[in-house]
């Protein structure tokens, strides 16, 4: 893994889903380039190792689909840290993988609670941080599943779809303030999330790839830095694939 030293120097974040999977591997990037970390997941057991792992300053167990536990994190974190620069909000869901008429109404409401409604309090609580100090970069992970859709994903594919909506409507309301958002949509990578989902439906979208394989963590985390870092200036309320060749608008 290629680390830029110094990138993240005297930079604060915040990362959902960091106790493991893209979360985990792109708060470890930041810390290992300078940046300090507070990372939040559900599963406090994992986080616990992954504060250890990563070198997080701090740790939050909460479930992000909470608006009141979501506000709360957001000034406990920014007194852990200090400031808030950076939000990259990578926690997520699957859902179950059926049609949509066969579709459970409890995982449907449950993917938009975690995937859309959790990214949006993430985002409503952390932005006023970032305003106040006229900086920010918010990194919003969504997926190839948002712009073509995936058969017997529609929760995934339809909240995937909100992020990169919501993340283009909040990029171009913060131009001018010195804050930048943008959206990470990345093909399948080898992550735990795939373990919620049936072996079938990981081939199909592998057949999906013009690479032929999978993507790695570490190839989406490179991607989520540059966007959460000082060099990614000039582009907001815009998409970065991470894609493997699937998706190329």
């Amino acid at each position: 893994m290629s680390v830029y030293a110094g990138r993240f120097e005297g930079r604060c974040a915040i990362v959902t889903g960091g106790a493991s999977g893209l979360g985990k591997a792109s708060a470890a990037r930041i810390v290992a380039e300078g940046g300090k970390v507070v990372l939040w997941d559900l599963n406090a057991e994992a986080l616990a190792t992954a504060k250890e792992e990563v070198g997080a300053t701090h740790v939050v167990a909460l479930d992000v689909s909470n608006a009141e536990a979501v506000a709360a994190a957001a000034l406990e974190s920014e007194q852990a840290l200090g400031k808030v620069d950076i939000l990259v909000c990578s926690a997520g869901i699957t859902g179950a993988t059926v049609p949509v008429h066969e579709f459970p109404i409890d995982s449907w409401l449950k993917v938009v609670d975690i995937n859309l409604n959790g990214l949006f309090y993430c985002n409503r609580s952390v932005v006023p941080l970032m305003l106040k100090n006229g900086y920010g970069r918010i990194v919003n992970v969504a997926s190839v599943a948002g712009k073509e859709g995936n058969p017997n994903a529609s929760a995934y594919s339809a909240t995937k779809a909100g992020v990169i909506g919501l993340t283009k409507s909040l990029g171009k309301e913060l131009a001018g303030k010195g804050v930048i958002a943008n959206t990470l949509t990345p093909a399948t990578f080898e992550s735990p999330i795939l373990a919620q989902l049936p072996q079938s439906q990981v081939d199909y979208m592998r057949s999906k790839i013009p690479m032929g394989r999978l993507g790695e963590v570490h190839e989406s985390a490179a991607m989520v830095c540059f966007m959460a870092s000082e060099e990614c200036s000039f582009t907001t309320a815009s998409t970065f694939d991470t894609s493997g060749g699937r998706t190329t608008f």
